[in-house]
């Protein structure tokens, strides 16, 4: 059972809804506790193949619950990072983000962290962390230049400004902006559009991805070994998958 968030499952798809409405799905450190505890069991699940986040009622995160902080609410440690995301680098399998509302400071980094962001015309996108004499350490500091070119992101950073989810997509952080109301049926579709796929085939697509970006050249990053690869290419769905394009027929993946 948890208590800041509500967790689904379905043909291989986990939905996870950050549930503090009351706080715009603002974070304390108990919340944080259990979103790493939930993102731990959806990677350790073999079952489980794409994971989306949310939030309930207005807002995706609004970020850290400053009132909490205020309050003078305990501070722990997060191996996992915001929301058990942001400081979480070995997970292969895919996560979307479906934001419904306001992604500011910390709510913005889980959105960052996400490998897709799917973004009702509803949403607003900001680092705001400046304009409380603060910084989006989190990793916003991090992932936005590398999403988006160092200019376009200080051009938020540097003014904490709000910013649209038409703009974020020009900008290039949004996939897709969508209706308010058909925001979870496109991020159940893209979810689905996944999960049509062999999901070795997407963790090593993801994994190469993300670490060819810390190679020092193409060329390094073409000749390293990479684990998620060898998995993929010694899996049954290995086999499966020319087989079943040569049968005519949709693939039975299984995963392994």
């Amino acid at each position: 059972m948890t208590e800041y968030c509500l967790v689904e499952k379905h043909n291989h798809i986990v939905t996870v809804t950050i549930n503090r409405p009351d706080r715009l799905n603002a974070l304390h450190p108990p919340a944080n506790a259990e979103l790493g505890e939930v993102f731990d069991d959806f990677a350790a699940d073999d079952d489980a193949w794409v994971a989306i986040i949310t939030g309930n009622g207005r807002g995706f995160s609004a970020g850290n619950d400053l009132r909490h902080q205020a309050e003078g609410g305990e501070r722990v440690p997060m191996p996992r990072g915001f929301g058990g995301l942001t400081s979480r680098f070995d997970l292969t399998k895919p996560v979307i983000a479906a934001v419904n509302g306001v992604a500011m400071g910390g709510g913005f980094e889980i959105a960052l962290a996400c490998d897709l962001i799917i973004a009702s015309d509803k949403a607003k996108f900001a680092l705001p962390e400046p304009k409380v004499g603060l910084a989006a350490l989190a990793g916003g500091l991090n992932r936005l230049p590398r999403q988006i070119g160092p200019k376009r992101a200080l051009g938020m950073i540097l003014t904490g400004r709000h910013v649209s989810p038409e703009e974020g997509k020009e900008l290039g952080f949004v996939n897709e902006v969508v209706e308010h109301d058909q925001l979870m049926a496109a991020a159940q579709r893209w979810a689905a559009e996944i999960c049509a796929c062999a999901p070795l085939s997407i963790r090593a697509s993801k994994d190469v991805v993300y670490r060819s970006l810390s190679e020092a050249s193409l060329e390094a990053s073409m000749r390293t070994q990479y684990d998620s690869v060898k998995a993929m290419v010694t899996s049954e769905d290995f086999v499966e998958g020319p087989k079943a394009f040569a049968e005519k027929r949709a693939p039975n993946w299984k995963g392994r």
